[in-house]
């Protein structure tokens, strides 16, 4: 039997894990290996609109398995995808930053922006260390 406070997976894919954790209100997304284009917006969107349905204000984001993405993406994510986010409620980001350096970059660059937005942003090193702190924010 499952009870309301019971993790639900949303999507499920060779690339990505997409899971909405009821009981903090929390969106997390795993990236499973290098992931762009309609794979990576479809994550992106389906985490948005859980934020928006629960009126979520937390989000996981574990990239290791990521890279930099491809300008088209980075653009698309910059321009319309953060700023639908936060105005969805989004408030707290915990990072898993991604293994390779070019993508540590990229992070780097978006959180820099999403910093001056008001957006309240810790990087991790261990997930079970993220969702702790997402839980208690």
């Amino acid at each position: 039997m499952t009870t309301v406070a019971s993790p639900q997976t949303v999507i499920d894919t060779d690339y990505a894990t997409l899971t909405y954790f009821p009981k903090h209100k929390i969106v997390r997304h795993v990236f499973h290996k290098f992931i762009y284009g309609q794979e990576f917006r479809n994550v992106l969107e389906k985490g948005v609109e859980l934020l928006k349905q629960h009126k979520a204000r937390k989000w996981l984001s574990d990239d290791r398995l990521n890279s930099a993405l491809p300008s088209e993406d980075l653009q698309w994510s910059t321009m319309e995808w953060f700023p639908r986010a936060f105005e969805a409620g989004w408030r707290y980001w915990a990072i898993i930053m991604p293994d390779k350096v070019a993508g540590q970059m990229n992070m780097n660059r978006i959180m820099k922006q999403n910093i001056e937005r008001g957006l309240v942003i810790q990087v991790f090193e261990d997930p079970e260390e993220a969702m702790k702190w997402l839980e208690s924010v």
